[in-house]
């Protein structure tokens, strides 16, 4: 079982082709570009944590979650409704997070730290919500795909670049 991470797919989202840049030609092209993404990365067995901002509509939640490998976990984002929250389909919803995955320490969440718990002792802050903006501070990975090549990332594969 592998673990994965991912943010900002914004399935569903018009404002991101306009706002954000991304090579798409249509909202269409870009959510079968990232479901199918995801699907070849993810395993049925494997284990994804979404840092949030999942997708324009909470009522194309639950049919997304379906689709999509994975035991899924969400981080809440600032563009994820109520309804998002509590879609079927979610292991479990949180603002924040701390894990333990290969013997490193992570802290979760949708936004950047400038510090966080376990900083001075090598955790490491996995985060979304800048799609790829930020200068990359040491052990601070922006997960969200737009940084990653609208791919779902494991965590060796984060720390190797």
């Amino acid at each position: 079982m592998a673990v994965l991470f991912t943010s900002d797919t914004h399935f569903g989202d018009h404002r991101v082709l306009n706002i954000g840049g991304r090579p798409f030609a249509s909202v269409a092209e870009m959510d079968e570009a990232l479901l199918a993404n995801w699907n070849a990365a993810v395993a049925p067995g494997d284990e994804v944590w979404h840092l949030g901002d999942v997708a324009r509509r909470a009522v194309d939640v639950p049919a997304l979650l379906e689709r999509l490998h994975g035991t899924k976990h969400l981080i809440r984002g600032n563009n994820d409704p109520p309804g998002t929250v509590t879609a079927a389909g979610w292991a479990n919803v949180a603002d924040y997070a701390e894990i333990t995955v290969e013997g490193m320490s992570l802290v979760l969440c949708h936004y950047p730290f400038r510090s966080w718990n376990g900083q001075g002792r090598r955790a490491v802050n996995l985060h979304g919500h800048s799609h790829g903006r930020l200068k990359p501070m040491l052990r601070q990975y922006d997960v969200g795909v737009d940084a990653r090549g609208f791919w779902p990332v494991t965590l060796a594969t984060l720390v190797a670049h």
